[in-house]
């Protein structure tokens, strides 16, 4: 049994992550923000000093989609950034053996030739409307490699695809594409009206193969380099529509607003770093994965208009 922190633990990839730890027999710590607010020195310090971790799962994050990263660019640059600087140097500080850090796919560069390639990540500068979000989880990583360098903490980064899956964030002001789609789709008597011209594509990883990853990267993998978790497989946003539409039985009228920006043009993941160094392989479709969020908010959702 292992003393395991999880930040973001009460957060929608961290929930689905606890419940493995656990079920594996460990001692999970996963503070609320209302508790602890990693973005401030003491308050981190404390949550170490309560908890003394050997394993540290950085999930924490303040995130959201196009919408949210364009109202909130100066928070989110500074929120991740802090949060990623505090739980390293506490991580040095409380020895801990190893730490796992939740990257994002959008720190990659806004033209990255796709697939997206590890050794891409630095050959240009992020899509800007996630911009800062992207920069400051990419500065972390450079403090992960900083740290193995000079104090040998064994830090990895992983950059996820774009995750989904039951429990996701349905807010429609901070959610990510496909929760998004659902509620407006199950929700919808018309039309409803999505951004951009729907050419974009991305990679969409479901939540429980995101958490095999993090796991097994946990397990097997110590190296400084950052490695991708995805699934290889590029949808345009169009495509996730049509698809949504016709899984949740959405027979209005689909609107696309071009006035609204597209976001990155493209986004799909080599993922054979992930296989090679830790045997990681997603396992499900986008199709099952959507039918299980699909269920999932129709049985459980709160959030109504």
């Amino acid at each position: 049994m292992t003393r395991i922190l999880v930040t973001g633990g009460g957060g929608f990839v961290g929930a689905h992550l606890v419940e493995r730890l656990e079920a594996e027999g460990h001692d999970v710590a996963a503070p609320r923000r209302t508790e602890f607010d990693l973005t401030r020195w003491d308050d981190a310090e404390r949550l170490f000093e309560e908890t003394q971790p050997k394993r540290v799962f950085h999930l924490a994050a303040e995130v959201g989609g196009i919408g949210a990263n364009r109202a909130n660019p100066g928070r989110y640059w500074y929120a991740n950034l802090m949060m990623g600087a505090h739980v390293l140097e506490l991580s040095r500080l409380h020895d801990v053996e190893k730490v796992i850090v939740a990257g994002t796919v959008c720190a990659y560069p806004k033209f990255t030739p796709t697939p997206f390639h590890e050794d891409d990540l630095w050959n240009g500068y992020p899509e800007e409307t996630n911009a800062p979000y992207g920069v400051a989880k990419k500065t972390v990583l450079v403090g992960a490699q900083a740290y193995r360098d000079q104090y040998d903490l064994d830090a990895i980064f992983l950059l996820p695809a774009n995750m989904y899956g039951p429990r996701d964030n349905f807010d429609l002001d901070t959610s990510h594409v496909i929760p998004a789609l659902i509620r407006k789709m199950v929700e919808a008597e018309g039309e409803v009206v999505l951004w951009g011209d729907g050419s974009p594509s991305r990679e969409f990883l479901y939540v429980d193969d995101c958490v095999e990853g993090l796991l097994l990267a946990g397990e097997r993998y110590d190296g400084p380099e950052p490695v991708n978790l995805g699934t290889g497989v590029e949808t345009t946003i169009r495509e996730l529509a049509e698809t949504i539409a016709e899984l949740t039985g959405f027979e209005g009228e689909m609107v696309w607003d071009t006035t609204m920006p597209n976001g990155q043009p493209r986004r799909q993941l080599d993922a054979s770093r992930a296989a090679e160094l830790f045997g990681f392989h997603a396992r499900t479709s986008l199709r099952d994965g959507l039918l299980r969020t699909i269920d999932w908010y129709r049985q459980h959702a709160l959030i109504r208009s």
